[in-house]
């Protein structure tokens, strides 16, 4: 079974060493009718199809499969309910491990979230000075919960 096993953080922007180059990735989302997430993302020229189930902790299944550019497009126009999330993303390998920033743009301008993928919910990795408070079990900063309530409108919330 395909298991996710990931942490996020906040990143203290003004830390980041200079960044390599990027991958614009634009993502939407199918509606289910339970917990199961099924994403469209664009990845610079390659497209690809995920299904994610609920969380357990920081652990949750995850199958994701190439699909041609031209189906997700579609998929994303017809399918895809309230849009789409935007971002930029930058690998940084850091003592060993890889790290995926997310620079967001468009409603959710001004945030950056960097993601680390484990074996095992335990494994220990060294943190990057530019690694901020840790998200990993806030539900705000899912991507799904960004396309729903954007990070620009947070403000504005009481």
């Amino acid at each position: 079974m395909a298991v996710e096993i990931e942490r996020k953080f906040l990143v203290h922007q003004e830390r980041l060493p200079t960044l390599p180059e990027g991958t614009r990735l634009c993502q939407g989302y199918i509606p289910t009718l339970n917990r199961t997430t099924v994403r469209i993302r664009m990845s610079g020229t390659r497209a690809f199809l995920t299904l994610k189930g609920p969380n357990s902790g920081l652990s949750r299944t995850e199958f994701e499969y190439q699909i041609p550019a031209p189906d997700a497009q579609q998929m994303i126009d017809q399918l895809c309910v309230g849009g789409t999330v935007d971002k930029m993303r930058y690998e940084i390998e850091h003592e060993g491990m890889l790290w995926e920033l997310d620079i967001f743009s468009g409603v959710n301008s001004g945030l950056l979230v960097a993601e680390i993928e484990l074996l095992h919910e335990d494994q220990p990795f060294a943190r990057p000075d530019w690694i901020g408070e840790e998200v990993s079990t806030d539900p705000r900063y899912s991507n799904l919960a960004l396309l729903q309530n954007p990070y620009l409108r947070w403000a504005e919330q009481p």
